[in-house]
């Protein structure tokens, strides 16, 4: 079972970064075979996709500090706006980060400086939300509840 949990932290860890990887099989496999309550399940992904999405804003904020928007050939101006629209709308973005195409909302945060406690909140609350939901509509389907 160990080996089982630690392999779902892994895989919702590098799922929740900016690498192209989905988790949900895992996650879908190991509560089909029934290695481990849900609850536990849902933690242990919870918890590994949330601190990968910490690897996400760190990225953000080493790319801000540099310039990166410079790079990318975005003037100050437009970055400005760009960050007064985030202060004003973004941070409710990170209520989406649960989805894997709007993952790069976390990058976007870090960039924005935006406060930690804030970033952890969100994140929390949409990956956990997100596993919750998984593993309810696995179980439905498959008649397990």
């Amino acid at each position: 079972m160990l080996a089982a949990l630690a392999g779902l932290f892994a895989a919702t860890f590098l799922a929740a970064t900016v690498f192209p990887f989905q988790s949900e099989v895992v996650f879908i496999g190991l509560q089909l075979a029934g290695l481990a309550p849900l609850w536990l399940l849902v933690l242990v992904a919870s918890v590994g996709n949330t601190l990968g999405a910490f690897v996400n804003y760190w990225v953000g904020a080493r790319l801000e500090t540099a310039g990166a928007h410079r790079w990318l050939r975005i003037d100050d101006a437009r970055f400005q706006r760009a960050r007064r629209w985030w202060d004003r709308w973004g941070v409710w973005s990170l209520l989406l980060s649960w989805a894997p195409v709007l993952g790069w909302f976390t990058v976007v945060a870090g960039a924005m400086r935006t406060p930690l406690w804030q970033f952890a909140l969100l994140v929390t609350l949409a990956k956990t939300g997100r596993f919750i939901a998984l593993g309810w509509l696995t179980a439905t389907a498959m008649g397990l509840g």
